[in-house]
C-alpha cells in the first residue's frame, strides 16, 4: 500500500500517531515536480483517468513469487548484530524522544533485503542496512531538540557514523 501525506501545517492534517506511523514501511519524502514535469501535469489528462490505461509490470504471482524471494536472501549474525546495535544505539541516546520498536527493526532488516535483491544479491550487507535506513527511520525518530541547520537527515547520517560496521 502506498499512502501520501500532506504537509501537518495544512488545514484539516493532522499528524498520526507514532504507534501507526511504526506501520508503515518507509517515508519516501518526493518533494515537488521539476519545471517540465510540471508542465505535463497541468496540460495533460487527469491522472485518475490514466489508470485504467496502464499496464502492470508484475502480475499478482511474479509478484508474491519477489516477496517470497526477498525472505530467502541471506543475513549472517554479524549483520543481526549491526542491526541491533543500530536499534540499541535509537533506545540508548539522548538524542532521540524514543528509540526505535522491534517493528522499526524488521522494517529495516526486511528493507535491507529487498535492497541487496535488488542489486542481485543473496546476501545482505552493512551497505544496504546503511542505503534504506532513512527511508525506514525518518519517520520514526524524533530528535530530543531541533536540528541547529537545514538539513534534518544530518542525524541519521551522524547514526550511522555512530555505528562500527561489523
Amino acid at each position: 500500500m502506498v499512502a501520501t501525506q500532506n504537509p501537518s501545517h495544512q488545514v484539516g492534517a493532522f499528524p498520526l500517531p507514532e504507534s501507526q506511523l511504526d506501520r508503515f514501511l518507509m517515508r519516501i519524502d518526493l518533494g515537488y515536480p521539476d519545471s517540465d514535469a510540471e508542465r505535463s501535469l497541468l496540460q495533460g489528462v487527469d491522472r485518475r483517468d490514466l489508470i485504467s490505461g496502464l499496464t502492470p509490470c508484475l502480475s499478482q504471482q511474479e509478484l508474491i513469487a519477489l516477496q517470497q524471494q526477498v525472505k530467502e536472501v541471506h543475513v549472517a549474525p554479524a549483520l543481526l548484530d549491526y542491526v541491533q546495535a543500530i536499534i540499541a544505539y535509537t533506545r540508548q541516546s539522548p538524542d532521540y524522544l524514543n528509540g526505535m520498536s522491534p517493528r522499526a527493526a524488521l522494517a529495516l532488516l526486511h528493507a535491507a533485503r529487498a535492497w541487496a535483491m535488488m542489486d542481485a544479491r543473496n546476501k545482505v550487507l552493512p551497505e544496504d542496512v546503511q542505503a534504506v535506513l532513512p527511508s525506514v527511520v525518518s519517520h520514526r525518530l524524533h530528535l530530543t531538540r531541533e536540528p541547529s541547520n537545514a538539513n534534518s537527515g544530518d542525524h541519521i547520517e551522524q547514526l550511522i557514523r555512530s555505528i562500527a560496521i561489523p
